[in-house]
């Protein structure tokens, strides 16, 4: 991504009060102000160095009568004893409107696609701001489709609700949201506002093109914090995203579809920044305002009227660790909780989504319907009795069960499978072209194969397939080869 950057200029800024800086360390600057008007916790600073591009901090705590603590949200390197501090008189403001539209920002506001700059007259709004109250929130039972299966069927998400991704390194968070980006943008006519937090440089460029040849960047901001800015960037961008999204649904009564990735690494910028200012550390070294930082974010996520902001959140999971205190603080705040497991992404299930441990408030026949709760609900029972029973196969061999036991594994092995379908954001990898499922086809599916309709195929032809007619058809194509190769049927 370009370094290019469009930081305030001076003179645009509202004199409020002059000061200087009297230390540096590191991210954390404190700043000494001549006046007795101390500008307000989480106000907005500008460094003005006489050689340097100007920095944007953040107040954070009170030292004194005249001195105040800053985090910078750009780097300090070259900055002096003695520069020249400007307060905003109020929080950092982002950029609202079409004009940021199609375009990639970072924390500030600034532009960093190598395009022109915003205008200068463009709108922006404060990114603190309270929650809307209560009494105007509505909620909502208006299913979002994704044509994932699996998902669709054990954790269904809700148009203005939050559903969340947890995963440990390398099982496929980023390939499920980048999946469901593709899924869902296309059909969805709304805002998309895409959060990277702490995200990798190459997977900012890979979202850049990949949204740019799909053409729906017209639709979408995206708003990046890398993992090699300062910790102040990384735990404010979040805030600048939402406070996009908010503007259109506020403003211009559209729905819009947050997607952020990753919000541990919200969690874990904001450790950081505790530690910087050296607060005491809580549980596993996270910092003690950890639940309330999580609640500040999450609890603007709400829809309005009749228009939503709908989230859907990549979150990183320390060691497989789901106890972890950012992960169960996450969890408090989440609709849908999609689980990805590390044992089904050895076994090659992709999505390697736990059937078992995901979960969604939304699974309920009320809001689904009956067929598609107890489908749902038989589809969990088989799967979980058959790895209640897998280390008596492992250890004496599947012949040692009973009959019904045998035919209830291989139904549970076969949905296992089923629920697995190739992507479209994998084409290049596999060759294998995406496909996007229906729930009524899901349902179906799995339906029959609870049924026993699918008892004497092979496993293979329901691996990696859409609709239940496909594997269908690879049965019937492996049944004709055998018949080519040996003149016989086969024996069923």
């Amino acid at each position: 991504m370009s370094t290019h950057s469009t930081a305030p200029s001076p003179a645009s800024l509202p004199a409020v009060g002059d000061g200087c800086v009297v230390a540096v360390r590191g991210a954390v600057v404190d700043v000494r102000f001549a006046g007795d008007q101390l500008p307000a916790i989480d106000d907005a600073l500008v460094i003005l160095p006489d050689d340097l591009a100007p920095v944007l901090a953040e107040v954070q705590a009170h030292l004194s009568e005249t001195m105040v603590r800053a985090l910078a949200l750009q780097s300090t390197a070259g900055l002096r004893r003695g520069a020249r501090v400007r307060a905003c008189g109020g929080p950092v403001e982002a950029p609202v409107g079409e004009a940021v539209l199609g375009r990639l920002l970072d924390v500030t506001g600034a532009t960093r696609d190598d395009g022109v700059a915003l205008p200068a007259q463009i709108a922006r709004r404060p990114i603190h701001r309270a929650a809307p109250p209560l009494a105007t929130q509505t909620g909502t039972t208006t299913l979002f489709s994704t044509g994932i299966k699996v998902i669709d069927l054990l954790a269904p998400l809700a148009q203005g609700g939050k559903a969340a991704m947890f995963g440990g390194a390398g099982v496929g968070k980023t390939v499920l949201v980048m999946e469901l980006i593709h899924a869902m943008v296309e059909r969805y006519q709304g805002i998309s506002v895409f959060a990277g937090v702490g995200e990798r440089s190459r997977e900012g460029h890979e979202m850049l093109l990949d949204m740019r040849t799909s053409g729906v960047l017209a639709r979408t901001v995206l708003v990046y914090g890398q993992m090699n800015e300062p910790p102040g960037a990384r735990w404010r961008v979040p805030f600048t995203a939402l406070t996009i999204a908010e503007y259109f649904r506020d403003e211009r009564r559209q729905n819009v579809l947050l997607l952020m990735d990753n919000v541990f690494r919200f969690v874990q910028a904001g450790a950081e920044v505790s530690g910087l200012l050296g607060r005491m550390p809580s549980r596993v070294g996270y910092q003690p305002t950890l639940a309330s930082e999580v609640a500040s974010l999450q609890e603007r996520i709400v829809s309005v009227g009749n228009v939503s902001v709908t989230a859907i959140e990549a979150v990183y999971v320390p060691a497989d660790d789901f106890t972890d205190p950012a992960v169960t603080a996450i969890a408090a705040h989440i609709d849908s909780m999609v689980v990805l497991s590390r044992s089904m992404a050895a076994e090659g299930m992709y999505p390697a989504i736990d059937p078992i441990a995901s979960s969604s408030i939304l699974l309920d026949p009320l809001v689904v319907g009956e067929e598609h709760a107890a489908v749902a609900t038989e589809v969990r029972r088989i799967i979980e009795h058959y790895r209640e029973l897998q280390d008596v196969i492992s250890l004496l061999g599947i012949e040692e069960l009973g009959a019904e036991d045998r035919a209830l594994v291989g139904r549970a092995r076969r949905l296992q499978r089923f629920l697995t379908q190739p992507f479209a954001v994998t084409e290049a990898f596999t060759g294998e072209a995406g496909r996007s499922v229906p729930v009524a086809d899901t349902i179906a599916g799995c339906k029959a194969i609870l049924a026993g309709e699918c008892d004497t195929w092979q496993e293979s032809s329901l691996y990696m397939i859409g609709a239940l007619d496909e594997g269908r058809r690879k049965e019937e194509a492996a049944a004709s080869q055998d018949v080519a190769a040996h003149g016989t049927e086969p024996v069923q």
